[in-house]
């Protein structure tokens, strides 16, 4: 084995690590903690107190409130937060008969959110009702009350924990229920905001690479000292070059609410978690944040101040990218794999004056003949025009298309020592036609048409590289992969930092989405998709500029659908041979979708193609997150004519602004 396969990067060898991150956060309670593990994670820790808890005295309020509930007025009380409740009960002890109120509140239905209030009530006799499940956000709440608790006509009381949530308010009065609130204690800023006031003046200086919040609060007051120091525009802007972690789905909110950029949320809400996670994945998260900004400065000079993001542009008016984020849109979008190829007689044109290297190197042809398929098919999103292989060639193989055996690569992987010759690709210099074709693409579409980049994934690019061309069984990419875990992990790396400087460039240029291929996974079981190749697809998504989605599209096995919904802004294609609406419970619910119609209905007739159109989405049901496509793409020999009327079928049978 050489001395390259055996070395180990100091990001593997301390990982999950920071890496030297300055790590700011604004954790109040348990401030040393919170220091002492961004430090055990490899951070520098700047830790600075942001909030206090305040009681309220002689709390009038609450004395009424708990009379009320004595009463008999109000008929369900929901608890927010532990600490409320406690200091509920501090506050009307020396006025009302604290006996009374908790046998009052036995007798009515009680609604914690979460475990901690839970706790509360058990510690002075009394048992929740009900209690709202993970990640215990409004909604929870407000999803427990349906299924458990009509409040129509009802006088429910809400304890708050500080700030009003009129989300939770609205939801409570849309059903019917009259809301008495009731505060207990609220947050204030710390005595001695100055430690506060220098990680602001920190972060906007440049001085701090990551921002963790573990509570909603933290936000408010962050903006509060920001806005007293005449600086909160600067922060904004400086929030967009770190990594913004928070705690959990509440805290998110808060954020969301605030317009905070979130990068990155654990899969429990504990400190514990959030550091760890941040350590796992902020240093790839930064890295993809920093080249994105400073390639778009380089792009246009001032590009965030002279004009609007363009993907924010583009969710206003693009259906495609409501429906990546999982929001409704008045018609189902659709777009189709290969929607530019040799089906149609403008392509076949241009392809008798120059090869199909030779094409995907011409920017200016590259986006002639995509934008010309848009026109014709009137598809709601554009794919570059391009191939999965031209990224080989500079990480040293030499590649052809040959007529009729298509793709091959002269010198393939054989040996394990051959991972050593395969070069990491640090700059886009010989790809550069690639985020040329983006910039082409984006200048000759409507504002309203989004553009999608993408790249071969790194599992299917490998397989290029180790079998030489396309392959039936894959017989030498899974001996290397079996045989020599330590070759497979290198060329993985090298795979995963090269395509996510590759994708990076084609976002920086101005694609608004980008589509991962991994059109030979299906040669893999799900155990050997989990163990060599998960892990892998994991660091290559915390790689890509956060915010914009990825198509996570990989074809030939069912089963890899559930390994296949990445983070929260993964979209997963599916293919032809699961059913749509199976397909999109393995993926999840919480994930965005893309698919699925088997291209070879395209060379049925009209009638057959309208019931396989309705029968694609029948089992979406409407649901918003829904991209019409093929389950791979459009196949040469397709009538023109059915491709258009595809196109114009799902637009109006998803009709549903009538």
């Amino acid at each position: 084995m050489s001395e390259e396969l055996n070395s180990t990067s100091p990001a593997e060898s301390l990982s999950p690590s920071f890496g030297g991150l300055r790590v700011a956060a604004l954790e109040s309670r348990r401030r040393d903690d919170f220091a002492r593990l961004i430090e055990r994670f490899g951070g520098v820790p700047f830790v600075s107190p942001s909030m206090r808890e305040i009681p309220i005295e002689k709390n009038k309020e609450a004395v009424d409130f708990a009379y009320r509930v004595i009463t008999g007025e109000i008929g369900a009380v929901i608890f927010l937060t532990g600490v409320g409740f406690k200091q509920l009960i501090t506050a009307i002890e020396p006025h009302v008969d604290k006996q009374r109120f908790l046998d009052a509140l036995s007798d009515i239905p009680t609604l914690a959110r979460g475990p901690k209030p839970v706790a509360a009530m058990r510690e002075v006799g009394l048992q929740a009702t009900h209690r709202a499940p993970e990640p215990n956000t409004w909604r929870e709440v407000l999803q427990t009350i349906d299924q458990h608790l009509p409040i129509s006509n009802l006088t429910v009381g809400l304890q708050e924990y500080g700030i009003t949530n009129h989300s939770l308010i609205g939801g409570l009065e849309a059903r019917g229920a009259r809301v008495t609130t009731v505060r207990v204690y609220q947050w204030e800023l710390p005595e001695d905001t100055q430690p506060l006031e220098e990680n602001i003046r920190a972060i906007v200086r440049g001085e701090r690479d990551c921002l963790l919040f573990t509570s909603a609060h933290q936000a408010v007051n962050l903006l509060r000292i920001a806005t007293a120091l005449d600086c909160e525009s600067d922060l904004r802007s400086a929030l967009r070059s770190m990594v913004v972690a928070s705690i959990g789905p509440t805290t998110s909110e808060m954020l969301q609410h605030l317009d905070i950029p979130i990068d990155l949320e654990p899969d429990h809400p504990k400190m514990g978690h959030l550091v760890q996670a941040s350590a796992e994945k902020g240093p790839r998260i930064l890295k993809a944040k920093r080249f994105s900004r400073s390639s778009r400065v380089t792009v246009k000079e001032d590009v965030e101040k002279s004009a609007p993001d363009p993907l924010e542009a583009s969710l206003q008016e693009s259906c495609f990218m409501n429906a990546c984020y999982r929001q409704p849109s008045d018609v189902t979008p659709v777009w189709l794999m290969r929607q530019a190829g040799r089906y149609m007689a403008e392509y076949r044109a241009v392809r008798e004056k120059v090869s199909f290297l030779e094409l995907c190197k011409n920017s200016a042809l590259c986006a002639e003949v995509m934008v010309t398929a848009v026109d014709k098919l009137g598809v709601d999103a554009a794919i570059i025009f391009s191939d999965l292989l031209p990224i080989l060639e500079p990480m040293g193989f030499q590649l052809e298309f040959t007529t009729g055996d298509g793709p091959v690569i002269h010198n393939p992987i054989r040996t394990p020592k051959d991972v050593d010759r395969v070069r990491l690709l640090e700059n886009m210099d010989a790809l550069q036609f690639v985020p040329d074709t983006v910039r082409a693409t984006r200048a000759s579409l409507p504002t309203k048409i989004p553009v999608i980049g993408f790249s071969g994934s790194p599992f299917t690019l490998a397989s290029y590289m180790i079998e030489g061309g396309g392959s039936r069984n894959y017989i030498h990419t899974k001996t290397l992969m079996y045989t020599d875990p330590v070759a497979w992990k290198v060329l993985m790396s090298k795979l995963v930092d090269s395509i996510a400087l590759y994708l990076n460039s084609q976002i920086a240029a101005g694609a608004q989405c980008v589509q991962l291929f991994d059109s030979w996974a299906g040669c893999l079981s799900p155990n050997e998709y989990r163990t060599r190749i998960l892990p892998h697809m994991h660091q290559l998504l915390d790689s890509i500029v956060p915010g914009v989605p990825v198509i996570n599209f990989a074809t030939g096995n069912p089963m890899l659908t559930s390994l296949l919904r990445g983070d929260s802004r993964t979209v997963v294609g599916l293919d032809w041979r699961v059913p749509l609406d199976v397909g999109w419970d393995m993926a999840g619910n919480d994930r965005a979708v893309q698919g699925n119609l088997d291209p070879i209905v395209l060379f049925a007739d009209l009638e057959t193609i309208r019931d396989q159109v309705h029968y694609v989405l029948s089992q979406a049901s409407g649901r918003p997150g829904h991209i019409f496509n093929l389950g791979h793409g459009i196949l040469p020999g397709t009538p023109v004519e059915n491709v258009i009327a595809l196109v114009d079928l799902v637009h109006e049978l998803s009709d549903r602004r009538s």
